[in-house]
């Protein structure tokens, strides 16, 4: 069997919505370079829905690939949606990544919700505190 799924692969060798959107409605960045993954996403929101999405990610393949899956997953969706998305979802339809690599669907995640918390912040939005986690305290980058 492949360490990778053929998703996995082909959203590495081939990933979807690469770039910046200038004067994004929302920015979020999250990982550290000690870790060696890091994932920044942005967001163009229209009528509460995510009309577009770019992602720039240094990492290695499972990195790229789910923040590829991850701004597919979000693309056209009500804000609400996205706000929804889990690394489980990431990584399921990316036909699953190895255990040591799980750690990628779930920078993803935060890169979106921290993306999702900015422009709550910018448009001086209400929200709940706890739909958005913080980074620095998941522990993952201190293995």
């Amino acid at each position: 069997m492949a360490l990778y799924s053929e998703k996995v692969m082909d959203h590495f060798r081939n990933p979807r919505n690469v770039g910046v959107i200038e004067n994004a409605d929302g920015v979020g960045e999250v990982g550290n370079a000690k870790c060696g993954d890091i994932m920044k996403i942005y967001l163009k929101i229209d009528d509460d829905t995510i009309t577009d999405v770019k992602f720039e990610t240094f990492g290695c393949g499972s990195a790229i690939a789910s923040s590829s899956m991850a701004t597919e997953l979000i693309k056209g969706k009500p804000v609400s949606e996205a706000l929804q998305l889990t690394n489980k979802a990431v990584a399921e339809a990316l036909d699953g990544l190895p255990a040591h690599k799980l750690h990628c669907s779930v920078l993803a995640e935060e890169a979106i919700k921290s993306a999702l918390k900015d422009y709550y912040d910018k448009n001086n939005i209400e929200y709940d505190q706890s739909q958005f986690p913080d980074c620095a305290s998941c522990g993952h980058c201190d293995v």
